[in-house]
């Protein structure tokens, strides 16, 4: 079976984005797959996990409910928008506005107990928070300005700087990018590209996997490729982010590509390498097996590198 067709066997999810950006189909017939989103399979799923109270397992950032697997649970509200946005889901269908408008009613983060959309204190959380407002067309820019004060003089941006940390990290770091470049989408600021030019300038100084004192791989998660990548960064995750942004591949990008290329299963697959944390309410498949997801992502980041393999 060709991997294009094994793609579109699979959720709308994955069929919308697949039609997009790897077949250019006509936009009609990709907006009517992606409408599917949000009453089928995952989408679907995702929203009927919402609580009597207008929000997801009863919290911001943590559930209410007791986990039942170790690790970070995927299950409370933010995470859950994160992965709706993921998926695409059309933020304009009728559930998603509805469930988008109790957020901002109902949720309330547990640090100081701020509303939802007017962001926490960590970096990595409000950058997740940026992009999925920006999405969601419920963008406080209060969150934007405290995120462009907490730039480091590195030019990235780390969740451990209230700790102490003086120097950048990768996780934090393209999160915030992630959010910068949402929301140049909705603001001609000039701060903001030149903050995600600097965010994404550390990470290229780095090869996009290595660090820049001793050259070694920080974490074995960078080289793992996940969906979702939650609050880890990975190389695939990185660059994607270049390739959203319309950046010209170059050198800096190469092991991290190369990286991609070795990845490839025989049968012209990728396999999800890794799941991170706890309770979610999807799985999107095993570790170790071929893997859409992350198989769709790699097709588009390759054709985009001008390196595409054929379907």
């Amino acid at each position: 079976m060709r991997i294009i067709d094994w793609l579109l066997q699979g959720d709308p999810a994955i069929r919308w984005q697949v039609m997009a950006d790897l077949l250019d189909e006509d936009p009609d017939a990709v907006a009517r797959e992606r409408a599917r989103v949000a009453s089928e399979g995952w989408g679907a799923a995702l929203l009927a996990a919402r609580g009597a109270d207008g929000q997801w397992a009863g919290g911001a950032h943590f559930p209410k409910t007791e986990p039942t697997l170790p690790g970070q649970p995927w299950t409370s509200t933010a995470h859950v928008l994160t992965e709706l946005r993921l998926l695409g889901v059309d933020p304009a269908d009728a559930a998603v506005r509805a469930a988008v408008a109790d957020v901002k009613r109902v949720t309330r983060w547990e640090y100081d107990d701020e509303p939802y959309f007017e962001g926490e204190v960590e970096p990595c959380i409000n950058g997740a928070l940026v992009t999925n407002a920006v999405y969601f067309g419920e963008l406080d820019f209060a969150v934007v300005e405290r995120l462009l004060g907490e730039r480091m003089a590195d030019g990235g941006w780390n969740c451990e700087q209230e700790q102490g940390s003086v120097r950048s990290s990768f996780d934090t770091t393209i999160a915030v990018i992630e959010a910068m470049a949402a929301v140049e989408s909705v603001s001609d600021d000039s701060r903001v590209r030149e903050a995600r030019a600097s965010g994404e300038a550390y990470l290229l100084e780095r090869d996009l996997l290595r660090r820049r004192s001793t050259g070694e791989i920080p974490k074995t998660t960078y080289t793992q490729l996940a969906f979702p990548p939650r609050h880890e960064y990975d190389a695939l995750r990185a660059l994607e982010h270049f390739r959203a942004v319309g950046a010209v591949p170059d050198e800096r990008m190469r092991e991290a590509i190369d990286l991609l290329h070795a990845k490839r299963l025989d049968d012209g697959s990728w396999p999800l390498d890794v799941v991170h944390g706890g309770d979610a309410v999807n799985d999107y498949g095993p570790v170790g097996e071929p893997n859409r997801w992350i198989t769709f992502k790699a097709l588009r980041v390759l054709r985009w590198s001008g390196h595409p393999i054929r379907g």
